[in-house]
């Protein structure tokens, strides 16, 4: 695909893993088309839910949960159709990038050894794998904090080995907020961080008149 020169560099959304404990940066994730559409849903988190509940009526006990939706496109076409195809996508096609996200719903195959070893050896209580803190990244406005919830993959077309070269992959990521996370925690500061910019965004546009709502004053 050819550009002007003058054309601006795209900016690519993603995700960013971090190291549970340490914080380290793990692995980033560029998407490789950035998709078309992202849905956002926000569930008000309100402390009075029943009707008749005057005294909480207008009280929050958090910040809303917000749910992500969006679709990845995945496509090997590029790579195979150069004079030097990539190696990679002609022995594998798309399935190092799909290995790379459906691994975010993985733990570690060699914690998974380790609890069958300590099932093997009388061990009862088995402590779950600590995930990486996963960020969706959507531009340096946006660095959330995400929980995976929704992970669908449509294979839609396939070499002559069957390996996938292009592919959809939905995905619906729940925002991690305050309330989710430990105090301390890096993924808090980020959500933080996150409504901050929010706020300040939302403070740079002036309030409208009354008169724009076609009344003078409120009695």
């Amino acid at each position: 695909m050819t550009t002007f020169p003058g054309s601006p560099r795209l900016t690519k959304g993603g995700l960013i893993l971090l190291a549970p404990e340490t914080g380290a940066m793990l692995r980033v994730i560029a998407f490789q088309y950035n998709p078309e559409t992202m849905t956002r849903t926000l569930a008000v988190q309100g402390v009075g839910s029943e009707s008749g509940d005057r005294v909480e009526t207008l009280r929050l006990k958090g910040p809303p949960v917000e749910t992500v939706k969006l679709d990845v496109d995945i496509d090997a076409t590029d790579h195979l159709g150069q004079s030097q195809p990539d190696q990679l996508a002609v022995g594998f096609g798309i399935l190092p990038e799909l290995a790379a996200l459906e691994l975010l719903l993985y733990p570690e195959s060699a914690k998974l050894q380790e609890d069958i070893d300590l099932a093997r050896g009388g061990r009862l209580e088995i402590i779950p794998a600590a995930a990486p803190l996963t960020l969706l990244v959507w531009g340096r406005n946006r660095i959330l904090p995400v929980r995976l919830t929704e992970f669908t993959v449509t294979e839609e077309m396939f070499d002559v080995a069957l390996n996938p070269i292009r592919a959809k992959v939905s995905l619906g990521l729940r925002v991690l907020s305050v309330n989710d996370l430990p105090i301390g925690h890096r993924g808090s500061s980020l959500y933080l961080g996150y409504q901050q910019q929010k706020e300040r965004l939302g403070a740079r546009r002036a309030n409208a008149d009354l008169s724009a709502l076609g009344i003078q004053r409120i009695s």
